[in-house]
């Protein structure tokens, strides 16, 4: 019972949130990329990307 209460008040917490719920989830799918796949030349790219999106902000 109790997980089941707690999926559903995940559930509506992801709803009201919708864009923070997404910004996490881009957030960890970035993350897990850079530590688990990206080969040398992804992360080159990637540090152009960050540079640029930095003097964006």
């Amino acid at each position: 019972m109790e997980n089941n209460k707690q999926t559903e008040a995940n559930k509506k917490w992801q709803e009201k949130n919708r864009e923070h719920t997404r910004y996490l989830r881009n957030r960890s799918t970035s993350r897990n990329f850079v530590k688990k796949q990206a080969t040398k030349d992804d992360l080159e790219e990637l540090k152009e990307l960050i540079k640029i999106r930095e003097k964006e902000i």
